[in-house]
This record gives C-alpha cells, sequence and structure tokens, in this order.
C-alpha cells in the first residue's frame, strides 16, 4: 500500500528522497529509475495517460512514489491513496531549469543506444507524451513558460493537499524534517545525496545495465 506520494517534479532532488525514504523503511520507493530498469512498466503510465489506471496493480509492492511519473499523476494518487501522506520537494525554480534542461530533458533528445534500444523504443515516446508535450505543452525550451508551469504545479499542490497531509521539503533540510513527517527517529547514517548534474547519464544507465537503483547505502 501507498504511504507517501511524491508530488515534486523531477530534478528537485528525487533521486536522493528515494535513497532517504527507503532506508527509513518506506521502500520501495516508485522513481523513474524503476522504469528504466524495467521499460515494459511505461505501459501502464501510458494507459494511465489514456485515463485507464488501475493504480493498486501499476504500484503493487511500492510504499512510496517520487518523480516522474508517479508526479504526472499526483491528483490521481492522493484520491487512490486518502491516508497516504504527500512529499512536495521543491527548488529555486531558475536552477531547477538548468538542471532539468541540462540533464533529463538532453538524456531524452540524445539517449542511449540506438532505435531498438528498450529506452528509445518502450520509454521516450510516452515520456515525450507526459512531460515534454503534455505537462509543458511541447514548450519546455521557452525558460520562462517551464518554470511558470513548475511554479504553478507547486501552488496546486499546496493549494488542494491539506496541510497536516503535506510536506513541502529540500533535500538541503536532512533528515530532520522528513523524518519528523513521517514519525521516524533520525538515522545516524548522513542524507544521501544523489544524482548531480554530472551523473545523471551515468546512473541511468548503470539503472538500466544493473536492473536496479543503486542503494546510496550499500556496506553501510
Amino acid at each position: 500500500m501507498v504511504e507517501i506520494i511524491g508530488a515534486g517534479f523531477g530534478r528537485t532532488g528525487t533521486a536522493s528522497i528515494k535513497g532517504a525514504l527507503e532506508h527509513l523503511g518506506f521502500g520501495p520507493c516508485y522513481h523513474m529509475f524503476e522504469v528504466i530498469a524495467e521499460p515494459d512498466r511505461m505501459r501502464d503510465w501510458a494507459r494511465a495517460l489514456d485515463g485507464d489506471a488501475d493504480w493498486d496493480r501499476v504500484l503493487a509492492g511500492y510504499q512510496s512514489t517520487v518523480d516522474w511519473p508517479g508526479c504526472a499523476f499526483w491528483r490521481e494518487l492522493v484520491e487512490a491513496y486518502p491516508e497516504a501522506k504527500v512529499l512536495l520537494t521543491t527548488r529555486d525554480p531558475q536552477r531547477w531549469y538548468d538542471s532539468t534542461y541540462n540533464t533529463i530533458y538532453q538524456f531524452v533528445r540524445d539517449p542511449p543506444g540506438d532505435s531498438t534500444d528498450p529506452f528509445t523504443a518502450k520509454l521516450r515516446p510516452t515520456i515525450e507524451r507526459m512531460i515534454w508535450n503534455g505537462t509543458f505543452d511541447g514548450r519546455f525550451e521557452d525558460r520562462d513558460h517551464a518554470i511558470a508551469v513548475f511554479e504553478r504545479h507547486n501552488a496546486e499542490v499546496r493549494a488542494a493537499v491539506p496541510a497536516d497531509r503535506l510536506l513541502e521539503y529540500q533535500v538541503g533540510q536532512g533528515w530532520e524534517p522528513l523524518c519528523e513527517f513521517l514519525g521516524v527517529d533520525v538515522p545516524h547514517e548522513d542524507f544521501p545525496h544523489l544524482n548531480d548534474s554530472a551523473s545523471i547519464r551515468d546512473l541511468a544507465e548503470r539503472v538500466q545495465n544493473e536492473g536496479r537503483f543503486p542503494s546510496p547505502f550499500a556496506g553501510a
């Protein structure tokens, strides 16, 4: 059963949050990396775009979600899981745009492999439909438009989710506010910091090759 719904866009620290939530016992956490590891999962999200989603099946076995594709359906997930808490990861809008443009936008524009590669063949069409042509209306390269979409999204989450169910969070805040919100103890380990701008392609390709997200606490 999903206990935490991540409503924040990608490039707001969602890889770090995934690692943190799983360490706190709210895993596995569904992130775009789940789809990169298993490209056939994108069929679920293509159906969701068509209005045909069985969330209990799509998210079976997962206790939390962050990043795309889940954040594109935050309203539906909030309704489907009324007891779940909502985590809105945020970031300075200008820095968010630069990070997104230089990392995941370029990754989709220039994916690894050729036209038969699973990412290109199975993931890219639905990602384009959902995010770049959907959320951003085909205008992501228009900086002002993309930032306006980002800020409107965050405002809509704040307005729709009751305050006692919502945590607005930036990864630089560390463990304390997250753990207080979730009602768990603060770990002794340092908060994970993953997926910086230089490493996203390497990390995504590692997930694709290994079929899983590498735990930041392996060996801890």
